[in-house]
């Protein structure tokens, strides 16, 4: 079978090391035993407990999670003073009640370990496994609001390279929303908003070219959260976490040389929806990053899009921005 995941011209860091990226699935319509079983067995890995509602998968790729997306229910002790006397006195019973609710309203994730590009092919046929085992994605239910998350390594960490990622990703978030955040439940969530306007502003502003310092308190003024459809806190963390913690105290934050991309759905039980739709298209803005030419004159036009003229009035910057990348060969 050919390989669905497409590639981006930049695969190693500027040290030389393939470029590596973590993914993230959040699903339901399978329970949490026979998720972990299936996923091992998909993965040629074998499958350990590590706490309530966490396993530890050790794979030919490295150690891959599968977990209940859930704080709360992963830590509840029926034995504990504070659970009412009511529950602690049905025991097991409370807790099967309990496990049945939470497998069909709380999401089970998929995380994986940081893995090279050209791996990804696993991760698609995980995925597509997973479907015709009956998983479901974000569309099964309103209550749902499951994604598919991105933490692709830069191939450098210095603040040029970081800017024109940013920038890109700016000119580029309508369009990717409009192909891969699909649904209500997440639409109406708050975990996934775009980064504050005035931000946006300044960082596509003509001639912007900070140092890392000023471009980390630049957006950290205006986006002190992780709610952010590109998340930037475990980039900052790993490169000044000092600076970080002046804006921004989360111990969920983990220090790490990736953006962490919350965007897409997870539209699983799609038949039409494949991992490779979402990874393809995080590759189209890697692709324009790699073209400096490019990058600046899509940059340029996203900034003359928030202006007010007869042009922007008439049409919308997502079909402009749709259109230059058909132009330009990227789609």
């Amino acid at each position: 079978m050919p390989e669905r995941c497409q590639m981006p011209d930049v695969l190693t860091t500027d040290e030389g090391e393939k470029r590596r990226v973590g993914v993230e699935i959040e699903i339901s319509g399978l329970g949490y035993e026979k998720l972990v079983a299936l996923t091992a067995d998909l993965l040629g890995g074998k499958a350990s407990t590590a706490s309530r509602y966490v396993s530890r998968i050790d794979s030919p790729l490295g150690e891959f999670t599968v977990e209940l997306d859930s704080d709360p229910i992963k830590d509840l002790d029926l034995q504990d003073h504070r659970v009412p006397e009511s529950l602690r006195e049905l025991g097991g019973h409370a807790m099967d009640v309990i496990d049945y609710a939470a497998e069909r309203l709380v999401p089970l994730e998929i995380v994986s370990p940081p893995i090279p590009f050209e791996a990804l092919e696993t991760i698609e046929a995980l995925v597509d496994h997973l479907r015709e085992a009956g998983a479901v994605g974000s569309r099964e239910a309103i209550l749902y609001a499951f994604g598919l998350q991105l933490n692709p390594e830069l191939p450098a960490l210095d603040a040029d390279t970081l800017r024109r990622y940013l920038q890109t990703f700016a000119a580029l978030y309508d369009w990717l929303k409009g192909r891969h955040q699909l649904d209500f439940s997440r639409k109406v969530t708050t975990y996934i908003e775009p980064w504050a306007s005035k931000y946006v502003d300044k960082l596509v502003a003509e001639g912007y070219s900070p140092d890392m310092e000023i471009l980390m308190r630049d957006y950290l003024k205006d986006n002190p959260t992780r709610n952010r459809a590109l998340d930037l806190l475990p980039l900052f963390a790993h490169i000044n976490a000092d600076l970080l913690a002046e804006y921004v105290e989360d111990p969920r934050i983990k220090s790490r040389p990736t953006l962490h991309y919350r965007l897409p759905d997870c539209d699983i039980d799609n038949p039409r929806w494949h991992f490779s739709t979402v990874w393809n298209d995080w590759v189209v803005l890697e692709q324009v990053v790699a073209n400096p030419e490019h990058q600046q004159e899509l940059n340029d036009l996203f900034r003359e899009s928030r202006t007010l003229s007869f042009r922007n009035l008439t049409s919308t910057w997502r079909t402009r921005c749709q259109h230059w990348l058909e132009n330009r060969g990227y789609v």
